[in-house]
């Protein structure tokens, strides 16, 4: 057959074979698509994709109009936009159906909604074989032929199978094959189905409803209906997740080439198919997955692959007499680049790091810490007489009252430490200079004070019985119930009156002694910064020397905590000031400025509670340990789970990218950049040092079980995107739908309530914030897996 003879084209009509010029214009105008949808996928986020999306089809028609301008005026479509010619010349005469375009702006917002809530579409490699289905038995001559085209493998020649090949091996690297995410993908993908199979132009006419769009002669009909159904979309999830964090000059590109985009995109399209500009998308889609961020080195190479496979399907697609198109083999260094670099990154590094002779630090501090304890354990009093001696030379007086019936209590409920009473020391020392009826009183002025948060406990008899009362409350989180059960044993009539904090948050700021006045002064600070007023009286201490001892450990240059108590003292560390809920804005925090004695689950170093242990403890059903439903440390998920309803903080805007879910992300991530070095252990227990390049950091899942708050931010959520997260409410009773909303607003999966145990199953727990002062951190240690510690709270 001649080169100018009768052929079947792609776009579903006949004619003559492309004129030279028209054909390396569609040949440009592929290459361009593929360029500007790849710009957008690697440059769009969640917050920037529905206001990007409505500026786009702002732009849109004036694009078109710009085109059509450029080509009348010059007469040929060898403009910068070129226009190229019409498919379906009876589109000029008919009115495009209202149905049809209302379909088509749905299923664009459908896709734009769906990209803002979860991200990218993981089934969009199935759009292509779906419509190469739907053109070969739906469309008789409207697929494209498979006989004129270049010869690289019969397989990929065809549609069909071409496609499908693609599709599978995209799918399994966006996914991994879950189904609830191919279920939630699924809608997407049939609307841009249904969007393009409306855009196709039909031979012939088949419903007076659903007719065939031209995109070029509807533009600002369909425009108006998208721009109108995205403003909706935007008012209801301002209203559902408030108003997004949006970057202006970020948005303003965006839009601009998204339309440009849809522009090339579209005249592709006109002159070969639809189908080519879905292969086109999935190509855009797979090249430019991070590899970094892939889980494993055959995921990173699939990625490459299928975006290499999709690239060369785009060719097949287009039209033989197109000799340019091999330069868009060119585009394949988007994905290629980027892997190879990765790859060579990683076995540049590897090769050339540090090795030492010496130990893991982590293996030598464990060694000396254990060491520590047994000579602990080993020096403590054997006799009453010297556990007396003991305490007068360590703490400078007569121990109080009782001191030898606790010694014998002790010793025969076989207590392994007698003589270490450093904390409650510390904690009561302030008060010793107070008589039995200044105590009393400071408790009761504090407990008559407004807007407090303090329980008043007296114990009595024998065995001792415990009545709490609150001004406010009527739970008193098992407080009776612990002093029941810690004090039933002691064979002595009890008469102790106590005030507990009944917040997670310590409450009491004991200021100089020049400044204490008789009445305490009780301030709410909850939701506010409180690193400033929790330091307000390290000034005084600054003539103090700093008490961390130097370590003869070597850490590489690596921040181990070698001096725990330096490494909690807020004083000598300011920049805690801004990386602990507490210190940065509590969620609650009433603070009790006076020397008043209250008892409190954990404390900074500059606050003056009284420590005594979490009154969950005695919630066997809930936190007890039980090691046969644990998993073996081998066995156990690499990933990192976190739960608690108010821990990181409470977010406001301006704090909340720095609180602890967002910092735990962005470690993983490296989603400022940052350069870190690590420490891996080498063959032998030698120590390596690794700099943040050689690090793989595709494995980053992590898990939050969260309470539930009634709102929710975006622009809060958005920055958990690792490559998986799931969300489950501890507190979803109240607020199940918000709980839902929250979790696809950051494409995570949400599971309801967490299961029992489900810390469990994972390798890395966190013990900060509430973590920190609740039963459940003894929960986690008694275990194999590893606690990651917050060292600003006892």
């Amino acid at each position: 057959m001649s080169r100018e003879s009768t052929k079947s084209e792609p776009g579903g009509f006949q004619s003559t074979a492309p004129s030279r010029n028209l054909v390396e214009h569609i040949t440009w105008s592929a290459g361009a698509a593929l360029v500007f949808g790849a710009i957008v996928c690697y440059s769009a986020t969640k917050q920037s994709e529905l206001p990007s999306e409505l500026l786009c089809w702002v732009l849109l028609p004036v694009v078109f109009a710009i085109a059509k301008r450029r080509r009348e005026a010059h007469g040929s479509v060898e403009s910068l936009l070129p226009l190229v010619k019409s498919i379906s010349q009876s589109s000029e005469t008919q009115t495009p159906s209202s149905i049809s375009l209302w379909m088509i702006a749905a299923s664009i917002v459908i896709c734009s909604v769906f990209r803002a809530e979860r991200g990218i579409i993981i089934l969009l490699p199935a759009l292509a074989p779906l419509l190469a289905i739907s053109y070969r038995y739906t469309r008789p001559g409207s697929h494209p032929s498979t006989g004129c085209h270049i010869s690289f493998s019969s397989l990929l020649r065809h549609d069909i199978l071409g496609t499908a090949l693609t599709a599978v091996l995209g799918i399994a690297a966006l996914s991994g094959w879950d189904p609830t995410t191919y279920a939630i993908s699924a809608a997407p993908v049939v609307a841009l189905f249904i969007a393009y199979t409306l855009l196709a132009p039909q031979s012939t006419r088949n419903s007076q409803w659903l007719e065939s769009v031209d995109i070029e002669d509807a533009v600002s009909s369909l425009a108006l209906r998208v721009a109108a159904l995205l403003v909706a979309a935007l008012v209801g999830e301002s209203y559902l997740f408030g108003l997004p964090n949006i970057n202006a000059v970020e948005t303003l590109a965006l839009g601009l080439i998204k339309a440009l985009m849809w522009y090339f995109t579209s005249q592709l399209a006109r002159n070969t198919s639809w189908l080519v500009a879905a292969v086109a998308g999935t190509f855009s889609l797979l090249a430019t997955r991070d590899p970094f961020m892939q889980p494993t080195d055959t995921r990173a190479l699939i990625v490459a692959l299928a975006s290499l496979l999709s690239l060369v399907q785009v060719l097949y697609l287009l039209p033989k007499q197109a000799k340019a198109r091999l330069t868009l083999l060119g585009l394949a260094a988007i994905p290629l680049v980027p892997y190879l670099s990765n790859l060579a990154a990683l076995q540049l590094a590897q090769s050339s790091a540090l090795k030492h002779a010496e130990k893991h630090p982590v293996e030598v501090l464990t060694r000396e810490a254990n060491a520590n304890f047994d000579n602990l354990l080993r020096n403590q009093s054997s006799t009453y007489a010297a556990a007396h001696a003991e305490y007068q030379r360590r703490y400078g007086f007569e121990p109080p009252d009782g001191f030898e019936q606790w010694y014998k209590f002790a010793k025969e409920n076989e207590s392994p430490i007698i003589d270490e009473f450093d904390i409650i020391s510390e904690g009561i020392t302030p008060f010793l200079r107070m008589s039995g009826q200044e105590f009393l009183d400071i408790m009761s002025v504090a407990y008559d004070e407004p807007d407090h948060e303090l329980w008043s406990c007296v114990m009595s008899g024998q065995p001792a019985k415990t009545e709490c009362s609150h001004h406010g409350r009527e739970n008193d989180r098992n407080n009776a119930h612990f002093f029941d059960r810690v004090t039933e044993k002691i064979p002595v009539v009890l008469k102790l009156r106590l005030l507990l904090n009944h917040l997670d948050e310590p409450t009491v700021m004991i200021p100089p002694l020049s400044a204490q006045s008789i009445r305490p002064v009780i301030t709410n600070r909850g939701g506010e910064r409180a690193w400033e007023v929790l330091t307000e009286f390290c000034s005084l201490r600054k003539n103090e020397s700093k008490s961390e001892v130097a370590s003869t450990i070597e850490t590489y240059g690596l921040p181990f905590v070698t001096d725990r108590k330096a490494a909690m003292d807020l004083c000598q560390h300011p920049e805690y000031s801004d990386t602990h809920g507490l210190l940065a804005a509590p969620e609650s925090l009433r603070l009790t400025e006076g020397l008043v004695p209250v008892l409190s689950n954990g404390a900074p170093s500059t606050m003056g509670d009284i420590l005594y242990p979490s009154t969950a403890y005695v919630e066997e059903d809930r936190f007890a340990y039980h090691a046969e439903r644990d998993i073996d440390w081998d066995k156990k998920q690499n990933n990192l789970y976190w739960a608690g309803s108010t821990t990181g903080g409470h977010a406001r805007p301006g704090n909340w990218n720095g609180l602890q879910r967002q910092r735990f992300v962005e470690l993983a991530q490296n989603l400022k950049h940052r350069t870190f070095s690590y420490l891996r252990e080498k063959s032998g227990g030698a120590a390596a040092v690794l700099h943040e390049q050689a690090v793989d950091k595709r494995e980053s899942p992590l898990s939050f079980a969260t309470g539930v708050r009634p709102r929710w931010k975006r622009d809060q959520w958005a920055v958990l995107q690792p490559r998986r997260i799931e969300v489950a409410a501890t507190e979803a009773d109240n607020h199940p739908r918000v709980a839902r909303r929250a979790a696809l607003a950051v494409g995570a999966l949400y599971t309801g309530q967490p299961a029992h145990g489900g810390a469990a199953r994972v390798g890395v727990l966190p013990d900060i914030d509430g973590e920190r002062t609740e039963a459940r951190e003894r929960n986690c240690r008694a275990g194999p897996s590893v606690v990651h510690s917050s060292l600003s709270r006892d």
